[in-house]
């Protein structure tokens, strides 16, 4: 299995480079050259076996220069112990066709556990494969899960550091909490002033700049990305879509006909999971993407027309506060059969223009997998207030997009196929949004709130959020939004 850069075709490279870079030389976002298919029997293989299994079969089709036992010993190391009764990725039913895929039973009460436990274990699997010896040092840029996962799952991993961005007043308490106080001798926290974009536009800079690439080699250094942009984050997010899949099978799902899957996503790569899981054959029906009142993709979807120029909000979803999708990309590169040049020159248009408009043949194929909905706070807190009371389920605000986007979808469509909904956060890392949709008159401190949450829908805070009651912020610089590469330098020692 080779892997090609969406901007330059001619590159082919294995899983273990694609993992170790991130990012290609030019900008590109690495793909795998083909997906593989799973047969009837593969199927029937998997549904077999446990959440760890069914991660060695699969990573196996597309990690095809690990040998067995590295995939063994990355995917034991990565899900033993560290999700709630050794089930990362757990489905609750809602009524007799709604399965909520509860991704968010991990360290970080969050679904990018699922990608950022298993993540340090591929990387340093393929930097030894690769690297001649260099320190890697992790840039993420996060609207809030991303960071805390990705902190947790490097902290204190040999021969590496990492450093993380966020948006100083776009993230949640909770999640400002858990980055700032993170434990671990080689991470590193930096607020910027400014939005998502500002912070992941930034790393890619740094990413993608010679001179700044020299002098971390000079220093022995090299860097990699634990975004989404990296191939190692996307893969372990294909596996619960497939886990899911065949754990509707053995309840007795009728998906005879296909099911729909929706996702709240502002990156795009979550949602680009589900769909490497239906080409390898599950049968999903369709893509529904959710997303909150910064609705680039709902509108691209759409219309064609991918605009980043208008308004930014600051939402109770943070982690879908978002108007550069870079997963996008990818699927770009898909629809269009492949089109290295084309998808450089949208990208170009898009960092000169701020918006780009695709061709009939892509929208035709878009609009054919996809279905855009999205859901303002007003809509969110609703549909908190509604899922609770009609079915006695808590989810979180970005789940709630998810839930009023199906909702929209059935109906505008009529289409009453089971479905998927992919549930990214537990409530209580927004116990102060969620509280508000119950009851009101909301006040007192963050675990407060998070107390009187607990008591009022009978539900038990998760254990990696009670224990921040007593933990301490280590990092408080705050940077503007042009000095990212000087806190790299602060944060690494080196000039």
């Amino acid at each position: 299995m080779n892997y090609v850069s969406t901007r330059n075709n001619s590159i082919k490279v294995s899983s273990a480079f694609a993992i170790a870079h991130g990012i290609s030389a030019e900008g590109g976002l690495y793909v795998p050259e083909s997906i593989p298919k799973l047969s009837c029997e593969d199927f029937s293989k998997i549904s077999e076996l446990d959440y760890k299994g069914k991660a060695e079969y699969i990573l196996k089709k597309y990690l095809s220069d690990f040998s067995d036992e590295e995939i063994a010993y990355c995917v034991n190391g990565a899900y033993t112990g560290s999700f709630d009764d050794e089930k990362p990725a757990a489905i609750a039913q809602l009524g007799n066709n709604i399965n909520i895929l509860e991704l968010w039973h991990g360290p970080t009460c969050a679904f990018k556990d699922l990608a950022l436990q298993l993540l340090p274990y591929l990387l340093t699997t393929s930097t030894k494969k690769i690297s001649d010896g260099k320190k890697t040092v992790i840039l993420v840029a996060t609207s809030g899960d991303t960071g805390k996962a990705a902190l947790e799952g490097f902290k204190d991993v040999e021969n590496t550091e990492i450093i993380v961005f966020y948006p100083s007043e776009g993230v949640s308490p909770m999640q400002k909490l858990q980055m700032d106080s993170q434990k671990g001798n080689n991470v590193h926290v930096c607020a910027i002033k400014g939005n998502f974009d500002d912070a992941q536009t930034g790393v890619k800079k740094i990413f993608t700049d010679n001179e700044i690439k020299a002098t971390l080699a000079e220093n022995g250094m090299e860097f990699s990305s634990a975004n989404s942009i990296n191939w190692g984050r996307l893969v372990p997010q294909i596996i619960y879509y497939i886990s899911a899949y065949c754990d509707m099978l053995s309840k007795g799902d009728d998906i005879s006909d296909g099911f729909n899957v929706v996702v709240p996503t502002g990156n795009f790569g979550n949602i680009l999971a589900a769909y490497y899981a239906k080409e390898m054959g599950v049968p999903v029906n369709r893509l529904i993407c959710a997303s909150n009142a910064n609705r680039v993709l709902t509108d691209f979807i759409n219309t064609g027309v991918y605009d980043r120029n208008r308004d930014f909000y600051t939402t109770m979803s943070p982690s879908m506060d978002i108007l550069i999708s870079s997963n996008l990309e990818r699927m770009l590169y898909i629809l269009s059969g492949g089109d290295d040049k084309y998808i450089t020159e949208l990208q170009n248009v898009l960092s000169k223009n701020g918006k780009f408009t695709v061709n009939d043949t892509v929208l035709s194929k878009l609009q054919k997998l996809f279905y855009g909905a999205c859901c303002d706070d007003e809509g969110t807190l609703a549909t908190i207030k509604k899922t609770f009371d009609e079915y006695g389920y808590l989810c979180d605000t970005h789940t709630a997009v998810a839930v009023n986007a199906y909702e929209q979808y059935l109906e505008a469509t009529g289409d009453s196929r089971p479905v998927l909904i992919a549930s990214t956060a537990s409530p209580y890392k927004f116990a102060k949004s969620v509280i508000s949709a119950l009851r009101d008159n909301v006040n007192g401190s963050e675990f407060e709130i998070v107390d009187a949450l607990s008591s009022l829908t009978n539900t038990n805070v998760p254990t990696p959020i009670a224990e921040l009651k007593t933990a301490t912020a280590r990092f408080k610089d705050i940077y503007e939004k042009q000095d990212m590469y000087k806190a790299v330098c602060k944060c690494l020692k080196i000039d």
